[in-house]
């Protein structure tokens, strides 16, 4: 039989599942409705939405590298204990591979392993383990070299932040010590040309406030607000931040030094920006012998 749009609607909203997949079940079905969202179920594909409204904020980010473009990948999940799950691991180990060949994130989602999209592989992976998961965010990085760093490694290539540095010229010892750099002091970007010019100028102008506080000399304050927008740049840009190997220098006279230039970087934090709201248990169970 014929199935209708307004039949897949209506079970993709009763189940959560996916377009494709409602249509599927319907199909095989024969547009028996309660039929399909067992079809669903039995498939997984109805427990897995059902998880979809969950914060995922725990999980890996993994790094890959193919000649001179490297990939950064955000795959999150519930908990810091799916993460340690080695088939989670190869998943994700899996999808960053699959990250070298498209250019964003919504072509990674469509992307196949295995004759599967990884959006299935997500689906499928989140009814089998039982929380719910997202391949949040996708990073890629060309330059004539690549060189990459994990921090608190939950196997190779993966990690809590993974970190992307693009030089010109080749000097992977020195790479990987700006890489580790990146991951400790969290760069804005690499130089003042990078920045957006709005964050810039409202720092100066909270300098400019703070500055007038003091009732100095207009002359004055131009020249304290001249040095402190300068300290900003040193403390934000990472070309002009103290390099954490040798703080007598700056990172980019330390590129110099080692012969090479930083062109580009790219740092990936689990979990960076994601609210989690954080819940008393003691509270609530206080609470409840109260009433």
């Amino acid at each position: 039989m014929a199935i209708t749009a307004a039949q897949v609607k209506q079970l993709r909203e009763s189940t959560g599942a996916g377009m494709m997949d409602a249509k599927k079940a319907l199909t095989e079905t024969d547009g028996d409705m309660e039929a399909a969202v067992d079809w669903l179920r039995t498939k997984g594909l109805a427990k897995a939405a059902k998880k979809s409204g969950r914060t995922a904020a725990e999980g890996l980010v993994a790094v890959a590298v193919d000649g001179g473009t490297g990939v950064a990948v955000e795959v999150n999940s519930e908990t810091d204990f799916v993460g340690k799950n080695a088939e989670f691991q190869a998943m994700v180990g899996d999808i960053a591979q699959a990250a070298l060949n498209v250019p964003d994130l919504a072509a990674l989602t469509e992307a196949e392993i295995g004759g599967k999209t990884v959006a299935t592989i997500i689906t499928d992976k989140i009814a089998k383990i039982g929380e719910n998961m997202s391949v949040r965010r996708m990073a890629k990085l060309s330059a004539e070299s690549v060189v990459t760093y994990v921090h608190n490694a939950a196997a190779p290539g993966m990690g809590k932040i993974g970190v992307l540095v693009g030089l010109s010229g080749s000097n992977d010892d020195f790479g990987k010590q700006v890489a580790m750099h990146i991951a400790a002091v969290n760069p804005a970007s690499l130089s003042e040309a990078d920045l957006d010019p709005a964050v810039v100028e409202k720092e100066r102008q909270v300098q400019i406030e703070i500055a007038r506080e003091s009732g100095k000399p207009e002359a004055v304050i131009e020249k304290m607000i001249e040095g402190r927008m300068k300290k900003y740049m040193s403390e934000v840009t990472l070309l002009n931040q103290a390099f954490v190997v040798n703080p007598d220098l700056s990172v980019g006279k330390a590129a110099e030094e080692a012969g090479v230039e930083i062109t580009g970087f790219v740092r990936l934090e689990v979990g960076e920006g994601i609210e989690v709201v954080k819940e008393d248990f003691a509270a609530e169970v206080a609470k409840a012998a109260q009433g």
